[in-house]
């Protein structure tokens, strides 16, 4: 039996800052990562505005401008004709951060490790998978875990245990937590194609045309593209083969052409099986859902990490103390749901307006996207440019930015990167 004051299950965004916010607060935190590394493919790396001004509160802004990464301060639709028309400035936002920074997700990860490393209450254990909790009446008092390298199985006792471990989270289905599921139109296919500095696409872009859409992330080298297919027609698709594939991609984004015989084997085309759903509730009585394992949120907007990380430094500001003074209770774990609940069902309610009135719509439509035939929304930002900020400040700062607590800030750190 091991033990520690407050057990996070889940590496990813969420876990790994709470985990570090909590640390620099005198708190002992363990995080349980179930992978090696954090290498995987196709994970959302979109680091948003809020989250730069946060890292920067924490000391750790200089650090990451050493990551290599590509900034986004405009998001465009392509439009026939190879028009385009600007969504979101990021310009337009308020205070030093007018941008998108586009980095691996696992290089963002790896940083907050280095800089957890250096708090002595920080313990980051990777190979290391939750397989079941323990419980002590009706309390969540811990986990049992194996290790996936030798196979070891152990237990960890906690005064409170924290589920970041995504949208599939085995914690939030063990507890057997009421969900609000409101579904989607739409599954996404990811995959990868080069990248010319001559593109006309320099910041994000989508393209929406006739029963499919196409977005780009501009990556260094290579564009991340986002493939949307309408909900549960992976199968299908796949079977029309690998040149029906291509010419979709060509289609929509002519100058492709040259390209997409870089993808030989749909197996190389991952799929993201799109959720949409929010939590009733939290929390039990000692464990807390955070991130995707509280609220599964759309791809639109690439929201996801953002929502994900202000959830885990509100919950670091609102546990800190007590959990150093072991008195955290039901209502103390309430308080987390009740600061995140407003932004979570503001971005939440705007994905489910666009998914009914546009990509459902538009993935079950014939019709192209002229600049004639664009949503009249995005006509009238055109004709008033002041008000492609409002996008811009949804995407990437939120409805309620939350900031690092004074015990988490710290003058810009030297991180030595592992």
């Amino acid at each position: 039996m091991e033990r520690t004051t407050c057990l996070v299950v889940g590496g990813g965004p969420a876990g790994m800052v709470l985990g570090l916010l909590l640390a620099r607060g005198g708190v002992e935190v363990t995080v349980l990562e179930k992978h090696g590394d954090f290498l995987r493919d196709f994970r959302g790396d979109t680091v948003h505005a809020s989250t730069l001004t946060l890292l920067d509160e924490l000391g750790l802004g200089p650090a990451f401008a050493q990551v290599p990464h590509q900034d986004v301060d405009k998001i465009e639709a392509l439009l026939d004709g190879g028009a385009k028309a600007t969504v979101a400035d990021l310009s337009r936002l308020p205070g030093p951060n007018k941008r998108i920074a586009m980095v691996p997700q696992w290089d963002f990860l790896d940083l907050l490790a280095d800089a957890g490393r250096l708090e002595p209450a920080f313990t980051l254990r990777m190979n290391t998978e939750v397989t079941e909790i323990t419980k002590s009446g009706n309390r969540v008092t811990g986990v049992k875990y194996r290790d996936r390298v030798d196979g070891h199985e152990g237990e960890y006792a906690a005064d409170l245990v924290v589920a970041a471990d995504g949208r599939s989270s085995i914690l939030r289905a063990a507890v057997g937590l009421p969900v609000y599921s409101f579904g989607a139109p739409m599954d996404v296919w990811w995959f990868r194609l080069p990248r010319n500095e001559s593109d006309a696409v320099k910041g994000g872009a989508g393209r929406f045309s006739a029963g499919s859409a196409l977005v780009l992330i501009p990556r260094g080298e290579y564009f991340q593209c986002a493939f949307l297919i309408r909900k549960g027609t992976d199968q299908a698709v796949r079977a029309e083969g690998i040149e029906k594939f291509r010419e979709r991609v060509v289609t929509l984004i002519p100058w492709l052409a040259d390209r997409v015989g870089h993808i030989t084997d749909l197996d190389e085309v991952k799929l993201l099986d799109v959720k949409l759903d929010r939590l009733r509730q939290w929390h039990v009585d000692g464990l807390l859902c955070i991130g995707d394992a509280a609220h599964a949120m759309s791809p639109v907007g690439g929201v996801g990490i953002n929502l994900a990380v202000q959830d885990a430094v509100a919950a670091a500001t609102l546990l800190a103390r007590p959990l150093r003074e072991g008195r955290v209770t039901s209502a103390t774990l309430a308080k987390v749901r009740g600061r995140r609940l407003f932004p979570t069902v503001v971005i939440q309610t705007m994905q489910r307006v666009i998914h009914r009135l546009f990509l459902g719509r538009r993935l079950n439509s014939t019709e192209t996207v002229s600049s004639t035939g664009m949503p009249l929304p995005l006509k009238i930002a055109q004709k008033l440019p002041f008000l492609q900020a409002v996008p811009a400040y949804v995407i990437a700062i939120g409805p309620r930015p939350e900031h690092a607590p004074d015990f988490a800030r710290r003058d810009p750190q030297t991180i030595v990167r592992s």
